[in-house]
């Protein structure tokens, strides 16, 4: 549907034809609110993964040929809030990632088996011998902590640095009766083949290994 006065089908001046960010960044939703249901593909799986740039550059132009415009400034207009929108979608997901990711390490080293593994490896005198003073922790850690009241486990890897080296903590803790206990306990040194085994009450073959006394 052209705008009042416009003939049907009138191609999209040359200035206005571009790449949509509207399109591209809301995708099905900017198609609801531009008449131009062939976003609707975006729900279509693998089809999407190309849908996506399909919206962005014919965007446009599908929309100047679906919608009432009162003229090319209308249509201008329109299309910037769109591209506007889109950004503040995407902003809002990168906070709430943001907020999560922050919250989920946070809660990570709060807890007792973080706070008992790291305690181990920043008092070892061999640790500290090749890693240097102070070890600190990085913030990209990974594993899972499962506590259901006084029982629980944990399985962590934990980024360390210091000022000689850097390396990873391998932790394995299991929580009986309220009390967490380190099963397993090694630091591996970055460019280094021979990991530091400070705990392994179940005796498990690590390959290389120099064992704590």
């Amino acid at each position: 549907m052209p705008y009042a006065g416009q003939p049907q089908d009138t191609p999209i001046p040359p200035e206005l034809n571009r790449w949509n960010w509207g399109a591209f960044l809301l995708n099905w939703i900017w198609g609801i609110g531009n008449s131009t249901y062939i976003a609707f593909l975006m729900f279509v799986p693998f089809v999407n993964m190309i849908m996506i740039f399909v919206l962005g550059a014919k965007g446009s132009k599908w929309a100047w040929k679906n919608r009432v415009w009162a003229d090319a400034d209308h249509f201008r207009r329109t299309q910037r809030n769109w591209a506007f929108a889109g950004l503040a979608v995407i902003a809002v997901f990168i906070l709430l990632f943001g907020l999560i990711f922050t919250a989920f390490f946070m809660l990570m080293k709060s807890g007792d088996a973080y706070k008992l593994s790291l305690a181990q490896v920043r008092s070892n005198e061999r640790v500290i011998a090749v890693m240097g003073e102070p070890i600190e922790a990085g913030w990209f850690m990974s594993g899972n902590v499962s506590v259901n009241g006084p029982q629980g486990s944990a399985n962590l890897s934990i980024p360390i640095s210091g000022p000689k080296n850097s390396g990873t903590v391998i932790s394995e803790a299991t929580k009986v009766a309220g009390v967490w206990r380190i099963h397993l306990l090694v630091v591996r040194v970055d460019g280094d083949p021979t990991p530091i085994v400070l705990i392994n009450t179940k005796n498990l073959q690590i390959p290389n290994s120099a064992v704590e006394s």
